[in-house]
């Protein structure tokens, strides 16, 4: 973990990349998924830092998820002071994967049933952030990140993310100081999408995941998880695959 000084200054001009970002891109606003949880708290927190309470809309969506998380959103939102809505997502979610079973010989896989959940919110950020002009920013710690616990075009899928460079028990010390709610950053983490935490869904520590990234190793058998999941992630860290040939591209002189 960095030292609190550093991690101090790391914050604030973290803060100010959002500020900056958002006026770069003539933006209104920040839109951003508000799950209850530390990640989506915190980058909720500076949010509001950067560009001010009034230009961040928190959007709850539920998907047949705990009362506990909807609460703990609801908590946030009110802490930070910002505009909050929710859009159940559980009758479209349900309607979609009967409607592809139907189509299908066999059931979806439960994996893949599971990973409609956070593209179905995804869709709904960016519909609402392009109708109000806002950006769809991320909450997606580099922990998650390192060892792909992300869904492809669901979780992943944002403009942009100032804690995607923070291990978790960063995030946890920038929530702290910005004074995120002790119930949310006490909480296990989650990502809503089942019974077990995150760390009993990979069986590892996101502590042993901050090791690897800090020093290159950890205790064996959870060094040989993460090194494999590492691996296998490969394609959510890397831009789209396109095959290429030689021709000639005036557009290209533009960059």
């Amino acid at each position: 973990m960095l030292e609190k000084e550093v991690l101090r200054k790391e914050m604030q001009n973290a803060i100010e990349w959002i500020k900056k970002y958002v006026e770069r891109s003539k933006a209104r606003g920040v839109v951003l998924g508000n799950s209850g949880g530390k990640d989506s708290a915190t980058v909720l927190a500076m949010a509001t830092k950067a560009i001010g309470k009034e230009n961040v809309l928190a959007v709850s969506m539920p998907c047949y998820s705990k009362r506990e998380d909807i609460e703990d959103a609801n908590l946030v939102a009110k802490t930070f002071g910002v505009k909050s809505i929710s859009i159940d997502l559980s009758s479209t979610y349900k309607e979609l994967e009967n409607e592809i079973n139907t189509k299908l010989e066999e059931n979806m896989t439960k994996e893949s049933t599971i990973n409609i959940k956070p593209r179905l919110r995804m869709t709904t950020l960016y519909g609402i952030a392009q109708t109000l002009g806002y950006l769809v920013i991320g909450t997606g710690n580099l922990c998650e990140t390192m060892v792909g616990y992300t869904t492809k075009w669901g979780d992943s899928g944002y403009d942009f993310n100032p804690i995607g460079n923070f291990t978790v028990d960063e995030v946890l010390e920038i929530g702290s100081i910005l004074g995120v709610p002790k119930r949310i950053l006490e909480k296990a983490p989650s990502d809503g999408l089942g019974d077990q935490t995150d760390e009993e869904k990979m069986g590892i520590k996101y502590n042993q995941i901050a090791e690897m990234i800090e020093t290159g190793t950890t205790e064996e058998k959870a060094k040989q998880e993460i090194i494999k999941r590492y691996n296998s992630s490969r394609h959510k860290r890397e831009i789209i695959p396109i095959y290429k040939f030689e021709r000639k591209n005036y557009l290209n002189s533009l960059n």
